[in-house]
């Protein structure tokens, strides 16, 4: 039988608390040899602060792995050597040699104190060691250019409607199967139920009404379809009847199919969200594993930074929600990563928090100046640091999705595609792997507008822009680049695979009809794309993909051309 997530979690604390107490005889060294230096010449102030931060490490990572007595004597060299810190040239005498027989007498408390727990370490008291659980497996990732479609059931009288929408929404991606007869759908419904049911309210020919099918499935599943409803009718008791019947939506006839679409992808959308995704930067590695493991436990993505140099290359690629910073490194400073973070304009608003055994509220809230969130002191309990974290990361994320998305379509705006496609090439180029940019453009866009006027010529776009999000992959980016125009950045595919997915979007985006007062039309669109490593900066893909995409223009429009080849699929 695998142990629970709580004994996981305590076999891996028990283990890394080992690790630790193996330095601490290191580090204990480290102390001595320093004060000795310190003794003989006070003024090292290079050596004072590192002499406080080993005890302060001492401190909050002590007390991190529950031993109490350890922190407590780390606690008390903080003490002695803090008024140091700012005046040591000023004390001299016996208060001087006071304060180092203190230090020394912490350390020699420290040593005894580990080589004590070392002999009778905690679990060895409360019993056996938990069997090492193997590590959860990462998530699949995705591997295929064209999602799994989602079933929808379709009832119409009028058979003729039903297949018309059936065509629609199969070029967004779902399985759809028609019937004219309420009883067919309702057999069908409980031998096999669809992701969604989408039925007229009243079936006149039979004298059955939508609402007693909808009713009868749900008495024969223990979990019944969601079932969006349809009528000709706008009245009251049409509406309230549908809600009693468990009716998830209800839409006009006849159907916008957009509009229906962004039903559809609320009912059927899983319901996991992306994971959070948080930086430690800690250049203690035990206590950097320790809190990686309460947050990966509640389901965080977490990366640790041992070494402050590579920051840079880390939060580019990483791309993290917040960033948990130790206040006191060896190489540098929290508050002057912090500081160097805030520094480069696309991380400006990432929050940063503070985790930190300090516990001093006048330093705490001066180390914030730099423009962090947050002081969390440790030893934090693992709720509060799950919660700290999640609430600021989360928030972070909404306003950022703001600042990011275009408010039309909701997809990713001109400033993130430049950005992630500079990403995505320096991904590429160290794994050595390819991808491909796809440039898109409304054909005749301007006689759409110029006809049915802009809010019919933006449903369009807003169209264009379902399609392309939902037939492509969660690993792949789609943007709106301005106006008319979308991007599109396929990771891990090839031309070949590339030209057969964007030509495929192509001809279902032909099938999909749009409302303009009382007349129905269809679009069409360009695209043109160009592939790394065939062009190996974000410049010459863009400007190939969009010569690609004037091709196909020129060609006579609604047509795909690859600028590797100039070849076109028709």
């Amino acid at each position: 039988m695998q142990p629970d997530q709580p004994s996981i979690l305590l076999n891996k604390v028990t283990r890394l608390r080992r690790v630790y107490l193996q330095k601490i005889p290191q580090i204990i060294s480290e102390m001595r040899n320093l004060c000795l230096g310190l003794e003989a010449d006070s003024t090292d102030d290079e050596a004072l602060v590192e002499l406080h931060r080993l005890f302060h490490g001492i401190r909050g990572t002590a007390a991190s792995f529950g031993m109490t007595d350890i922190s407590q004597a780390g606690d008390a060299g903080c003490v002695l050597l803090a008024p140091l810190l700012h005046s040591a040239h000023a004390q001299q005498g016996a208060a001087l040699t006071d304060v180092w027989a203190g230090v020394n007498d912490g350390i020699d408390r420290i040593e005894v104190l580990s080589k004590k727990t070392v002999a009778s370490p905690p679990e060895d008291r409360d019993g056996a060691d938990v069997a090492p659980a193997p590590e959860p497996k990462a998530a699949p990732s995705a591997t295929k250019l064209v999602p799994q479609n989602r079933l929808i059931y379709i009832c119409d009288e009028d058979i003729k409607y039903a297949n018309e929408l059936s065509v629609q929404l199969s070029s967004f991606g779902y399985d759809t199967e028609c019937f004219a007869d309420p009883l067919r759908l309702q057999k069908a419904a409980l031998a096999s139920p669809p992701d969604v049911v989408v039925m007229d309210t009243m079936f006149p020919a039979s004298g059955l009404s939508g609402t007693d099918i909808a009713a009868r499935i749900r008495l024969g599943l223990a979990v019944p379809p969601p079932v969006v409803f349809f009528s000709v009718k706008n009245d009251f008791q049409t509406r309230l009847k549908a809600v009693q019947a468990g009716g998830a939506a209800f839409s006009l006839k006849p159907i916008v199919a957009t509009t229906l679409i962004d039903t559809l992808d609320a009912l059927t959308r899983s319901s996991e969200t992306e994971r959070l995704r948080i930086l430690i930067m800690d250049d203690e590695p035990e206590a950097a594993a320790y809190h990686r493991m309460i947050l990966e436990q509640a389901g965080m993505v977490v990366r640790e930074l041992h070494h402050p140099e590579h920051v840079l290359e880390i939060l580019s690629e990483f791309r993290p929600d917040l960033i948990l910073l130790d206040l006191y490194m060896r190489d540098c400073s929290g508050r002057d990563l912090a500081g160097l973070v805030r520094q480069i304009p696309e991380f400006i608003s990432l929050p940063i928090v503070f985790l930190s055994g300090e516990t001093d509220r006048v330093t705490q809230v001066s180390a914030q100046r730099v423009g962090v969130e947050g002081f969390l002191t440790k030893p934090i309990r693992p709720n509060e640091l799950i919660n700290a974290v999640a609430l600021r990361a989360e928030r972070m994320r909404i306003l950022r999705s703001l600042m990011i998305r275009d408010p039309l379509t909701g997809l990713f705006n001109h400033g993130f595609v430049t950005q992630f496609l500079e990403t995505t090439l320096a991904a590429a180029r160290r794994d050595k792997s390819r991808f491909c940019v796809v440039m898109f453009d409304m054909d005749h866009f301007k006689s759409v507008n110029d006809t049915y006027g802009h809010p019919v010529g933006d449903q369009v776009l807003i169209g264009l822009a379902r399609l392309l999000s939902q037939r492509l992959r969660n690993s792949d980016l789609v943007g709106r680049y301005g106006g008319e125009e979308f991007v599109a950045i396929l990771r891990d595919v090839g031309v070949e695979d590339a030209m057969r997915v964007v030509d495929s979007i192509r001809q279902d985006f032909m099938e999909i009809r749009f409302h303009g007062g009382e007349r129905e039309f269809g679009c069409t669109f360009s695209a043109g794309l160009a592939l790394y490593p065939d062009l190996s900066t974000a410049e010459a893909l863009m400007e190939a993909a969009d010569q690609a995409l004037y091709e196909s223009k020129h060609a006579g429009r609604n047509q795909v051309t690859a600028a590797s080849s100039r070849g076109n699929c028709d």
